[in-house]
């Protein structure tokens, strides 16, 4: 049984979720989501009040792959996620940002969103997303951005949606509710970007790993 894991947003630049390559890809922030969702499972960004975005839906992903930083990095097929901070704005919000030199050693992360102004490595950053070993990864997601959509308020009704901090997890019947609508609704959209990210004009900005403070 597939569970729905829905949380608020806050920052949307294209870095987390990362729907670039052709996959929509999780695998910084919401450590606590990243550790528990499961093959089959639903996560849902909703808008919050940094992005004047709420109770719409800025992607949706179901997950149908997980793997750990290690292989994530070592993963040919996700190379196009390592981040370069001097190229298009696409490359410089890349999410695949950790390795280690050996099995069990400290992680080293690559300059990136979310690493200090000079590049170097953010130990706030570090400590939270490598909190979770875990990358979700999907290829059977909808990313909306700046073109999500409000969610019928007889939906969020239904899941008693409230726009807070931390993660809401839904059970089967009511993961279903959620799909149901946006499938019903969106399902052109499937597996590209309907609109670009928030914040995507401020792609070479850097998180802080505080509040909401950017460099």
């Amino acid at each position: 049984m597939s569970k729905l894991y829905m949380y608020v947003v806050d920052r949307d630049f294209g870095f987390a979720p990362n729907p670039f390559h052709g996959s929509c890809t999780l695998a910084t922030c919401a450590p606590r989501v990243r550790a528990k969702a499961k093959l089959g499972d639903w996560v849902v960004g909703m808008g919050g009040g940094r992005l004047k975005a709420t109770g719409r839906c800025v992607y949706a992903m179901r997950v149908t792959e997980t793997l750990s930083f290690d292989e994530y990095w070592a993963n040919e097929a996700y190379f196009d996620k390592r981040p370069v901070r001097n190229g298009s704005s696409v490359m410089m919000v890349g999410d695949n940002i950790y390795s280690r030199n050996e099995v069990g050693g400290p992680w080293q992360q690559l300059d990136s969103h979310h690493s200090n102004p000079d590049g170097s490595a953010n130990p706030v950053n570090v400590n939270k997303d490598t909190s979770a070993n875990r990358v979700l990864i999907s290829r059977d997601f909808l990313y909306f951005g700046k073109a999500a959509p409000f969610v019928t308020p007889r939906v969020l009704e239904r899941l008693e949606y409230k726009n807070r901090r931390g993660h809401r997890v839904f059970e089967d019947s009511k993961c279903a509710v959620f799909v149901d609508w946006l499938f019903e609704n969106y399902r052109n959209g499937r597996n590209r970007l309907t609109g670009d990210p928030f914040d995507f004009d401020q792609s070479a900005k850097r998180y802080s790993g505080i509040g909401s403070t950017l460099h």
